[in-house]
């Protein structure tokens, strides 16, 4: 647990009590340093195992860092808003219950071993992404890159940091306090959050904040605008930043290209709606699930498709997967997620269905753990719900070798195949592939485009 692994016994130095330092976690492979949000507990509050003590911004997400221990805070080390604490770092000091906490008032971070700066440059996120285990003999698992990095890189020349002597903050201050759930119904409902006085503890915006606002009027909203500067500079998350940086690794190392076809929705969308009026409310499949089922199928009839490039031992392979790992990108307030539905070739609709929902929410409200979100084989990302998009390209999900860019569902006269002739409509999407040339050729991508044209437009196919 990134819990136990964060603790730091110590006994009595300085005249200090026998007390326990807690220090700033890893929860997530990637994580080197984090950002204090919102203390849960102060100096004084007992502590039970699974308690919240204090929500930590990491390169991934907003998370809840949940203390395994029984024991009393007794200072806070790191207060909320701190930046760019370095894991290992101490963030707090606890104490067994009964202890003397006064005796902890003048205890600094030196008295708890002080704190190293966080590494300049994040590690790579191949590593961080890969499915396989430490050890596993590969160049491309956590441990062998680290190893190799820490040999090939020379030791950085040290420099004197420049501080504008301003109060560091997180995202958290950065915008006003709101819970996960809030900060869905406000990006889902326009609402500028920033606008808005939370009622809920210490301010915090509620969900019922978000649901009785009410905008400005227009005059005021004039006036206002007449005084505001052009523009606002938002400080880049880290969420943000690991976006940027992946995605340009993915567009620079990876040789995209893209096909694209039209597909027929239609007997899709008549067995979608007759499965669910039988379903008496056990379940509600939407049009995405059929379409990552699909997905499955075409990977497992073009398994060239469901392969990543990697180098084990020296030597350049590409890896073959023999299961189809979808992972299906998913819009958050603090940026995309791409949540993995494991094993999608061995599942049935309902699975599928069941597993979209329950990742989906709990992306949207922080709440996934990192192997939820790290691996996968191939990924769909659909914007049908928003019917100005008709087509768009996805950028490939390394080391992935292919990504499914969904447009919405439109209304095509095609000839009729009555003997009255004339026309009939037709419900069709554009899906458009982007693949990565070092793995699957031009041809191959075509024909996996024709296999998933195939099952949509057949959708019984997914029932065998």
């Amino acid at each position: 647990m990134p819990a136990l692994s964060a603790l730091a016994r110590f006994y009595a130095s300085k005249s200090f009590p026998p007390h326990t330092v807690v220090s700033m976690p890893a929860l997530s492979p990637t994580m080197t340093a984090g950002n204090i949000g919102t203390w849960q507990k102060k100096a004084g509050d007992a502590i039970a195992p699974g308690d919240v003590l204090v929500e930590i911004e990491t390169d991934k997400a907003q998370m809840d860092f949940e203390f395994q221990e029984d024991g009393v805070l007794a200072k806070i080390l790191k207060e909320s808003g701190e930046k760019d604490v370095a894991v290992g770092n101490p963030i707090a000091v606890m104490i067994e219950e009964g202890g003397d906490i006064s005796a902890f008032e003048s205890f600094s971070l030196d008295d708890a071993g002080g704190e190293k700066a966080p590494p300049k440059d994040a590690p790579k996120e191949e590593a961080a992404e890969s499915s396989e285990p430490p050890d596993s003999g590969s160049k491309t698992s956590p441990d062998t890159l680290s190893r190799d990095e820490s040999k090939s890189a020379p030791p950085p020349e040290p420099r004197e940091s420049k501080s504008s002597g301003g109060r560091l903050e997180t995202s958290l201050d950065r915008e006003p306090k709101a819970s996960p759930s809030a900060k869905a119904l406000a990006l889902e409902r326009g609402v500028p959050i920033k606008q808005i006085k939370g009622t809920g503890p210490g301010g915090r915006i509620t969900k019922q904040d978000i649901e009785k606002f009410k905008p400005e009027s227009s005059a005021a909203t004039t006036a206002a605008a007449a005084g505001a500067p052009a523009y606002e500079d938002i400080p880049a998350s880290s969420m943000r930043k690991t976006i940027a940086n992946r995605l340009t690794q993915s567009v620079n190392q990876n040789p995209h290209y893209f096909v694209s076809g039209n597909l027929s929705v239609t007997k899709l969308l008549k067995l979608r709606q007759a499965l669910n009026a039988s379903a008496d409310g056990k379940y509600k499949l939407s049009v995405n699930d059929f379409l990552v089922k699909a997905s499955a199928v075409a990977c497992k009839k073009i398994p060239a498709v469901n392969s990543s490039w990697r180098e084990v031992g020296g030597q350049v392979v590409i890896r073959q997967h023999n299961t189809v790992d979808v992972s299906v990108a998913v819009a958050t307030p603090i940026g995309l997620m791409t949540p993995i539905v494991r094993g999608v070739d061995s599942l049935g609709l309902e699975g599928i269905s069941a597993q979209v929902k329950d990742l989906g929410k709990r992306a949207r409200d922080g709440k996934l753990k990192p192997e939820e979100y790290q691996g996968g084989t191939f990924t769909i990302s659909n914007m049908g719900m928003n019917a100005a998009v008709e087509r768009f390209t996805a950028v490939i999900n390394p080391p992935q070798a292919g990504i499914l860019a969904v447009g919405t569902t439109r209304k095509v006269a095609i000839p009729s195949t009555s003997e009255d002739g004339g026309v009939e409509w037709d419900d069709q999407i554009v899906v458009t592939g982007s693949f990565d040339h070092k793995v699957v050729d031009g041809a191959v991508g075509g024909e996996w485009i024709r296999e998933f044209k195939k099952v949509v437009e057949n959708p019984l196919e997914m029932m065998l």
